[in-house]
């Protein structure tokens, strides 16, 4: 009889381990940053993305200054930033304050990081842009041909706030170059507060993503001051998403009619958001 329970103990542990080493494979094949199989293209020489993320680095309710570790979802930034480095982009990165940027140490787990995630840590050029990030008071927003916003729970806190953030875009979208926008989840915050000329919100009537109440909620993470569908909504935005069992596993690319505006659901979409930023520059 003992030696039957302990074969069976043996086998339940067997199980578990075997479980526990294969779940990255069945969170990736389950939705979780699914590979990107559509089309790339080079772009000419000179063009250049900046890259903006939030400078906010704690999970804290209203009124707190203490919580758990967040900031940037680090795959927000290295899945677009690999995607424009690789056709042929010059990039900056800046962030709402300049300096260190957070980020989110969840996203270096081993079911979450991302091949992308591993190449950003053996990269000395993309760790110091990181780490010493420009701050977007000093960036001259209108040189650039794609302005990209990172998500992440810290971008709840900031993006959506920055009054500088909103007249720097506002100022590069009728400027000469004409840049592309773009985010991924909580990064279209910063673009709610955007005027166009007549003082009206920029992206009403536009087509957007971002993270959908639903995953919000199944996440548990409700005590954020801003949560992207419902302000975009707010702001008269065409709100688009995908969804699945948890929407942690959906993804999505939303795409105004003007295509100047191309948006990304979730942590899943954010290569697919940049490929597509770059096949319309190239098309242009």
């Amino acid at each position: 009889m003992k030696s039957t329970l302990l074969k069976g103990g043996a086998a339940i542990i067997a199980i578990f381990a075997v479980f526990i080493l294969s779940l990255p494979t069945i969170m990736h094949q389950a939705g979780l940053h699914p590979e990107y199989t559509g089309e790339t293209h080079q772009l000419p020489a000179g063009m250049r993305a900046l890259i903006v993320t939030t400078s906010h680095g704690v999970l804290n309710a209203a009124g707190e200054t203490t919580g758990d570790p967040t900031g940037i979802a680090l795959s927000e930034l290295t899945h677009p930033y690999y995607s424009f480095l690789d056709a042929g982009m010059q990039i900056e990165v800046a962030s709402i304050k300049g300096g260190q940027i957070p980020v989110d140490p969840s996203g270096l787990g081993r079911v979450m990081i991302s091949p992308e995630d591993k190449r950003y840590l053996n990269d000395p050029i993309l760790l110091a842009k990181v780490e010493n990030s420009l701050n977007i008071d000093n960036v001259d927003f209108t040189a650039y041909d794609a302005i990209f916003l990172v998500g992440g729970w810290g971008a709840a806190y900031d993006l959506g706030y920055s009054e500088v953030l909103a007249q720097q875009i506002s100022e590069a979208y009728y400027g000469a170059k004409a840049p592309l926008m773009g985010s991924v989840c909580h990064g279209a915050l910063g673009f709610i507060n955007v005027k166009d000329l007549g003082g009206n919100k920029l992206i009403a009537g536009r087509a957007m993503s971002g993270v959908t109440d639903k995953q919000v909620k199944e996440l548990g993470i409700e005590l954020t001051p801003m949560h992207p569908e419902t302000e975009l909504r707010k702001a008269g935005a065409v709100f688009e998403s995908q969804t699945a069992f948890r929407d942690v596993f959906a993804t999505h690319v939303a795409i105004d009619a003007e295509q100047r505006f191309i948006t990304g659901q979730n942590q899943n979409s954010g290569m697919e958001t940049a490929q597509k930023m770059i096949a319309i520059m190239v098309r242009k």
